[in-house]
């Protein structure tokens, strides 16, 4: 049942974690949203309540422990609890290794792994004083295999894989840990490569392939519908073109 559930969504400004928080919404959730971008954030509150649902925006960057923190004291104060952690931030400047963009790899280890740490120590104590919870976390096909220009943002999804089964390992009867692995979204992701070649390439390949941000989303809303006793430990959603 998602109606009346408290649900947190990180990078919640566009792209999926947007659709996901609207979706959800729309089948009763109440939520708290973060993001860095205020107006963007501001927006899909606004857009949330003008339907009827309920939603609260605070700002947050999540490679700050203390803002993660903030976030979720802001959903017990607002709504008395939190349901669920979806830990959907994540960055993608892309770049084979040869460029040495080290700026940008410790940028993606910061957003992309500590950025889910950062969430899991808000929230599980949370949950444990509950006994209940659910972590979403939002990871990639990259970090299934090698791919040439996302060996580091494929490290970091690899890792945040581990993260994930190594928490479930730890997690009890009464939480449930969930990993979505999107292929090719058609989303901003591209916007935030450095590399003119690797950034064309990939837009085309996106106007060609790439599947909404809703059908993620709606992946999301299937794994935090299921009972209490069913954890759906990960889900691979790809476009069917790219195999």
């Amino acid at each position: 049942m998602i109606e009346n559930k408290v649900v947190i969504v990180t990078g919640a400004s566009g792209g999926i974690g947007r659709a996901t928080a609207v979706r959800l919404a729309a089948r009763g959730a109440k939520l708290v949203l973060g993001a860095r971008t205020g107006t963007a954030l501001d927006d899909v509150v606004g857009e949330i309540r003008s339907a009827g649902g309920q939603a609260v925006a605070v700002a947050t960057d999540v490679t700050r422990r203390a803002d993660l923190a903030a976030l979720v004291a802001a959903a017990e104060a607002e709504f008395g609890r939190v349901d669920v952690m979806v830990n959907n931030a994540g960055i993608g400047p892309i770049s084979a290794l040869d460029e040495l963009k080290a700026d940008e790899w410790d940028r993606m280890v910061d957003v992309n792994l500590k950025g889910v740490l950062h969430g899991i120590a808000a929230a599980l104590p949370v949950f444990r004083r509950q006994n209940s919870g659910q972590f979403v976390t939002v990871g990639s096909v990259a970090g299934m295999a090698p791919t040439p220009a996302m060996a580091v943002y494929g490290a970091t999804k690899t890792a945040v894989a581990v993260l994930c089964d190594g928490l479930r390992a730890e997690a009890g009867p009464d939480l449930r840990v969930t990993l979505i692995r999107p292929g090719f979204v058609a989303t901003d992701f591209v916007a935030a490569i450095s590399d003119p070649d690797v950034r064309a390439t990939l837009e085309q390949r996106r106007d060609v392939l790439a599947i909404s941000p809703e059908a993620i989303a709606e992946t999301i809303v299937f794994a935090i519908d299921q009972p209490a006793d069913v954890d759906i430990n990960e889900i691979v959603v790809r476009p069917t073109a790219q195999g």
